[in-house]
C-alpha cells in the first residue's frame, strides 16, 4: 500500500501541483496583487499574476469561469481610465476607486476559487498536518472549504424550487430577495453547525497525527510554480526596497 500510494502522481483535476504548492501559488497572488503597485518593474510583474487564474481555469476545463474572470478583470482594469476625463470627480472616488480596488481583489478571490476547486479537504488536511500546522487553522479552513460549495448547492435547490412555484422572479426584486434570499440566511446557519460536526466526527480535532491515503507529494511542476512565487517575491522586494 505505501508503494501504492508513493508512486500515485497527482491528476488534472489536481491541476498535477500539490496542495502546498497551490496553497504558496494563491498566497503569493493575492499578497503581491493587493499589496504591488503598478510601477516599476511590477507593471511586468503584476499584469503576469492576473493571467496566472485565467491560465488556470483554462487549463482546467472551465470555459465559462475563464471567461467571467477575463471578462471581469478586463472591465475592471480599462474602465476606469476610460471615464477618469469624463465623470466628476465625486463619481471617480466612489465608483472609479471601488474597480480599481476590485481589480487588485479579483485575481485572489479567483486564486482561491481555484484552491477550493482543486483541493479536496482530505489533501489540504493531509498538506497542512505535513507542515506542522496548528488544527486551530487547519479545522476552519477545511470546514471552508465544504461551506461554499455547500452554499451554492442549497441556492440553487432554492432557486429551482422558486422556478417550479413561478415566484421570486426578477419582476419583483423584493419578492426574490424574500423568497431566496431568506431561505439561504435560513439554511447556511444549519449548513455551518452540520459542516463543523462532520469535521469533529471525522476527528480532525484528534490530538493524534491523522493518516492519510491522499497522493500528495512535490514534483518538478511544485517546483517551477515555487520558483515562480520565489522570483515574484523577490521583484516585489527589490520594487519596494530599491524603487525599481
Amino acid at each position: 500500500m505505501d508503494t501504492v500510494l508513493r508512486n500515485t502522481r497527482p491528476t488534472a483535476k489536481q491541476m498535477y501541483l500539490d496542495p502546498r504548492t497551490k496553497t504558496l501559488l494563491c498566497l503569493t497572488v493575492s499578497f503581491i496583487m493587493f499589496s504591488g503597485h503598478s510601477t516599476g518593474i511590477m507593471r511586468y510583474v503584476l499584469p503576469c499574476l492576473a493571467i496566472f487564474p485565467l491560465i488556470a481555469f483554462v487549463i482546467l476545463k472551465k470555459p465559462f469561469v475563464a471567461v467571467y474572470y477575463g471578462t471581469m478583470y478586463i472591465f475592471s482594469a480599462t474602465v476606469p481610465h476610460l471615464m477618469m476625463d469624463y465623470c466628476p470627480p465625486i463619481i471617480n472616488a466612489l465608483f472609479a476607486g471601488m474597480v480599481a480596488i476590485f481589480t487588485q481583489l479579483l485575481p485572489g478571490m479567483s486564486m482561491f476559487y481555484f484552491l477550493i476547486l482543486t483541493t479536496t479537504v482530505s489533501e489540504f488536511v493531509a498538506a497542512m498536518d505535513s507542515l506542522h500546522i496548528s488544527k486551530k487553522f487547519t479545522i476552519p479552513v477545511s470546514v471552508m472549504f465544504r461551506f461554499f460549495p455547500t452554499i451554492r448547492e442549497e441556492y440553487a435547490a432554492i432557486r429551482d424550487a422558486m422556478r417550479l412555484r413561478e415566484v421570486g422572479s426578477w419582476r419583483n426584486p423584493m419578492k426574490m430577495l424574500e423568497y431566496r434570499l431568506v431561505p439561504l440566511l435560513m439554511g447556511l446557519v444549519a449548513i455551518g453547525n452540520e459542516l463543523s460536526a462532520s469535521a469533529l466526527t471525522r476527528g480532525l480535532n484528534a490530538p493524534v497525527r491523522r493518516t492519510n491515503m491522499c497522493p500528495i507529494g512535490f514534483h518538478w511542476q511544485d517546483a517551477v510554480a515555487f520558483s515562480f512565487c520565489l522570483a515574484v517575491i523577490v521583484l516585489f522586494t527589490l520594487s519596494a526596497a530599491l524603487g525599481w
